[in-house]
């Protein structure tokens, strides 16, 4: 017992070294688990002190506070996993390529019985082994940042999925390159020497630079478009906890993207298409067809123009003097509740509580945080199309103009309303 008091003194987070690196996981489940609970319990009614239960405003600002620090706890431990996790999936990504060699030794092996072993088959396997080799070796050096995932992450914390493509292309371009020059390495006769440097002719493998030089041109020109509109305030972008593999399939929000699923999936068809074409004839680069090529530069370009259209800055449409029932129609006045109605007010990312506790309404020079509203399994305010606060008593009345700020810092236009005495 006095061993297991230690470590939740040391690691925190509730650690009892069965679930380390120092209990960020445990310690992230365990914040989680408590705001849920008090989410649900104080959208039931219970909790609330005598002091705030008489008066709806009173008590509505008193369970936002609540929530919130709970919420940024919960960032908090979330920050602190991400981070654990990171340390720790890079021993992962090597198993996954030292994996990768295992299997070609297997197919290797299987496909010798009754063909033989040739010098193509001892260059591939010497080819993996050099290019498992040197990514050992930059995992290693990127560790605290994911190993082999660090240079496909953006700036966003999430996998990318124009980095992951060009990073495909780029070690299979390699591999290809490194197994006809063992062979040339390797052979005996002019001829065969003749024939291996003919396999790298620009006729042979043009179809395969192309989509090479596309995919790379494609990582580097998204990567510069989404900065540009971030920077001009036309796409809103929320850092995520941590990079998943959903990443690679899905929008900020997680929900999937036509336009990554289909650049994907016809790059993974093009790549194993090639593959099979190198381990046909070994001795030259794979031969992609045009027409295959041709089709990945469409997904490129469909790539590219989704990733130049999607988001959009967030709007107001309209103000409104927020009315419950029974209440009489009435201008907006001190002390009133105020519906924003409109779009993106919550950017994709940032439904979790910590960032929707960042939302500020500006009205006039009176900024006011966006209350938290709970509800049983999630909010009812703030959401995506509606804000509702209260207009504070420090707002002068007169024409005053309402603006909101999203969790990504993004500004909306403003909008003029009457405030009465």
């Amino acid at each position: 017992m006095a061993v297991q008091e230690a470590g939740l003194g040391v690691h925190g987070g509730g650690c009892l070294c069965g679930d380390c690196p120092h209990g960020a996981r445990e310690g992230h489940r365990r914040a989680v688990a408590a705001f849920l609970a008090k989410r649900d319990g104080l959208a039931a009614g219970q909790g609330l002190p005598a002091a705030v239960a008489h008066s709806a405003g009173a008590s509505r600002q008193w369970v936002s506070d609540e929530l919130t620090q709970s919420a940024r706890a919960v960032a908090d431990r979330s920050r602190e996993a991400g981070q654990a996790w990171l340390h720790t999936v890079w021993r992962h990504t090597l198993l996954v390529v030292w994996g990768g060699v295992v299997l070609l030794v297997l197919a290797q092996t299987a496909t010798a019985i009754g063909a033989g072993w040739s010098l193509a088959r001892t260059a591939g396997l010497l080819a993996a082994l050099a290019v498992a080799g040197l990514l050992t070796g930059a995992a290693r050096l990127h560790r605290a940042r994911g190993g082999l995932l660090a240079p496909l992450i953006g700036e966003d914390n999430r996998l990318s999925t124009s980095r992951t493509v060009a990073s495909v292309w780029v070690l299979f371009v390699v591999f290809a390159v490194l197994v006809l020059a063992l062979q040339l390495a390797g052979a005996s006769g002019h001829a065969g020497r003749d024939t291996l440097i003919a396999g790298l002719d620009l006729a042979r493998g043009a179809g395969m630079v192309t989509v090479l030089a596309v995919v790379c041109a494609i990582a580097v020109a998204v990567r510069q478009v989404v900065a540009l509109r971030v920077g001009t305030q036309r796409l809103q972008k929320v850092r995520a906890e941590r990079p998943r593999l959903a990443d690679l399939l899905c929008d900020d929000a997680g929900h999937g993207s036509f336009t990554d699923v289909q650049y994907a999936l016809v790059n993974a068809v093009a790549a194993i298409f090639s593959a099979v074409r190198l381990a046909r004839r070994p001795e030259q680069l794979p031969d992609l067809p045009w027409a295959l090529a041709l089709l990945v530069a469409v997904s490129a370009a469909t790539y590219f123009a989704g990733k130049y259209v999607e988001g959009g800055r967030p709007v107001i449409l309209s103000v409104v003097r927020a009315r419950e029932a029974g209440d009489l129609d009435a201008p907006i006045r001190t002390g009133d509740d105020m519906e924003i109605r409109g779009a993106g007010f919550v950017p994709p990312g940032a439904g979790t509580p910590d960032r929707l506790a960042r939302m500020v309404v500006k009205i006039g020079p009176v900024h006011v945080h966006v209350p938290l509203v709970p509800v049983p399994g999630g909010f009812a305010n703030p959401a995506d199309t509606t804000l509702i606060v209260p207009v504070p008593v420090d707002v002068e009345p007169g024409t005053v103009e309402v603006r909101v700020v999203t969790a990504a810092g993004v500004e909306t236009n403003p909008v003029t309303v009457e405030v009465m005495d």
